[in-house]
């Protein structure tokens, strides 16, 4: 049987994202291909992918558990940056949605990408999404946040998420973060064929998502 990896990025479509869209729309596409690149790799995983962005006027959903053999490269028409960042809201209703629609036994990755705070939600609030976020960990999910003009690492932790990358809200910052986020999957991938259950490789990877080359802790 193969083994399920569901890859959801939760992408702030807030007005300070402007400067960065056109960047950060091409880091998406290679993102994507690098996980179609997997699927073809690994060919016992079976991977797919939803992409949902966010600002204080509503969510989108341009890819919800996809398959990656069946995605188009994102084109980035509707993504159009505006607004406040209701960061809170965006993490908690994203998440609540996917652990609906997979098991126990799928790996799931979810990456969060913003250049600000949370500033402007009305349904989830700090205290909620902590606790989304132990219980889902507890399940073995891997979760990570990627912040620009923050403590990103300060923030993750804050958020109890165990792994943070701080980038720089430029074109050539985005691009950097691309790459080092891309090759992270890439060995998370490779966990997830060595490891039995989510939280085996969950404890492999540890830490150290974003650390290339980092020896991996043991199982």
């Amino acid at each position: 049987m193969k083994k399920k990896v569901f890859n959801l990025i939760v992408l702030d479509e807030s007005g300070s994202m402007c400067s960065i869209e056109h960047a950060t729309v091409s880091g998406l596409n290679e993102t994507i291909q690098s996980i179609k690149h997997a699927q073809e790799k690994h060919p016992e995983q079976e991977h797919s992918i939803s992409l949902m962005s966010f600002n204080s006027k509503g969510r989108k959903y341009h890819y919800d558990c996809q398959p990656v053999a069946t995605i188009n490269l994102f084109d980035g028409k509707d993504y159009n940056p505006d607004s406040c960042t209701p960061l809170y809201d965006a993490i908690g209703s994203a998440i609540a949605k996917l652990r609906r629609q997979v098991t126990d036994d799928d790996q799931v990755l979810v990456t969060i990408i913003t250049d600000g705070l949370e500033n402007d939600s009305h349904e989830y609030d700090y205290k909620a999404v902590t606790a989304l976020m132990d219980k889902m960990k507890s399940r073995g999910w891997m979760i990570t946040y990627i912040g620009a003009n923050q403590d990103a690492i300060r923030t993750a932790h804050d958020l109890h998420i165990d792994n943070g990358l701080e980038y720089d809200a430029t074109p050539e910052g985005v691009k950097a973060m691309m790459a080092m986020d891309r090759s992270s999957r890439e060995m998370v991938y490779d966990c997830v064929d060595e490891c039995a259950s989510p939280i085996e490789a969950q404890v492999m990877v540890g830490g150290s998502f974003f650390q290339k080359g980092k020896k991996r802790n043991k199982r």
